[in-house]
């Protein structure tokens, strides 16, 4: 992802369709300032949407690695035991 564009608050009030169709157009994020500091970030929706994904795989990730640590895991054949009625007969 490219870093993202600043862009004061007062700019945006005054540009708002220009600054969303670049954003559709260069994908890239919108840093909205207030009296110079950071206050809120700006996304088109398919870059809002994949971080929403990566977030969700990322979270799954560290459940996954807790439940190592944790030592709440099976073997691959206590798995097949237990889903044994759910899963095809070969």
């Amino acid at each position: 992802m490219k870093g993202p564009t600043l862009k004061p608050v007062t700019e945006v009030k005054r540009r708002a369709t220009e600054i969303i169709a670049e954003l559709r157009h260069d994908k890239r994020p919108v840093l909205i300032t207030e009296r110079g500091r950071s206050a809120a970030v700006l996304l088109d929706v398919e870059s809002y949407e994949t971080m929403l994904r990566q977030l969700d795989l990322l979270g799954g990730i560290a459940r996954g690695e807790r439940a190592i640590l944790e030592n709440r895991v099976v073997s691959h054949a206590a798995a097949r035991r237990r889903l044994g009625r759910w899963l095809p007969k070969r």
